[in-house]
């Protein structure tokens, strides 16, 4: 069987959403690998935050994962392109590492080319779509009509929290997997587990680094959705 090298990555606020949470995306590799006759080498998961994301220096779980394909002479498998980025120049960039890139949900021949061309499209439709909610937003204002409404601030602010509550809970389920994977190596200790998550440049909701009470708060929140208790 043809080995590949499967990358999953996840982002706060992205589980389970159009199927791209980390179970989803390896059900989807394993289905395409069973399918073409692949066998999974290797697998990295990446939980990445905030903008600038897409940029190498923040991926390194990606770029463990071009290294582990050019010495196994195997290609990089994704569920969705998405999953590589968003950014056609970024696309440009890995496709410059001489790495071949297969996308479960494009199929097996599409060839570079076409991927460059899909990524291009969804990056048109997205600035399209930006541009168009500016210029609605724009003709609101010269209507004299006022944006947002001061009188529900209450309303709006606890919906701000229920956002953020959502986030964080999602957060901590992108990442549990990859604590799972640490605690089986014997790191059981909330230290052992935060040094484990810093040194595989994995960050907290925040952007920081892993402490004591973060991991504790992680687990916490993993075992009790209903758990409130700071940075996730």
């Amino acid at each position: 069987m043809r080995p590949i090298v499967s990358y999953i990555r996840v982002s706060t606020g992205k589980q389970g959403k159009s199927g791209l949470g980390i179970e989803a995306q390896r059900a989807a590799i394993s289905r395409f690998a069973a399918a073409e006759g692949l066998e999974v080498l290797t697998e990295f998961v990446e939980v990445e935050t905030g903008k600038g994301a897409d940029a190498m220096e923040r991926r390194p779980r990606l770029a463990e994962a071009l290294s582990k394909a050019k010495r196994a002479k195997a290609p990089v498998v994704v569920a969705k392109l998405c999953r590589l980025s968003r950014d056609v120049a970024f696309i440009s960039g890995l496709m410059a590492q001489r790495v071949p890139f297969i996308v479960a949900e494009l199929g097996a021949d599409a060839d570079s080319f076409m991927l460059h061309i899909y990524a291009a499209l969804a990056e048109k439709e997205r600035a399209l779509i930006a541009d168009r909610t500016r210029a609605a937003l724009a003709q609101k204002k010269a209507q004299g009509k006022v944006l947002g409404n001061p009188t529900n601030l209450p309303e709006a602010q606890a919906k701000g929290v229920a956002t953020n509550q959502k986030a964080a809970d999602a957060f901590a389920a992108n990442v549990l997997p990859i604590v799972r994977q640490i605690q089986a190596t014997g790191a059981t200790t909330h230290r052992a587990i935060a040094q484990a998550l810093n040194d595989r440049r994995v960050r907290t909701a925040r952007g920081g680094m892993w402490h004591d009470s973060t991991v504790r708060n992680l687990l916490a929140r993993a075992s009790d959705p209903t758990t409130r208790r700071g940075e996730s």
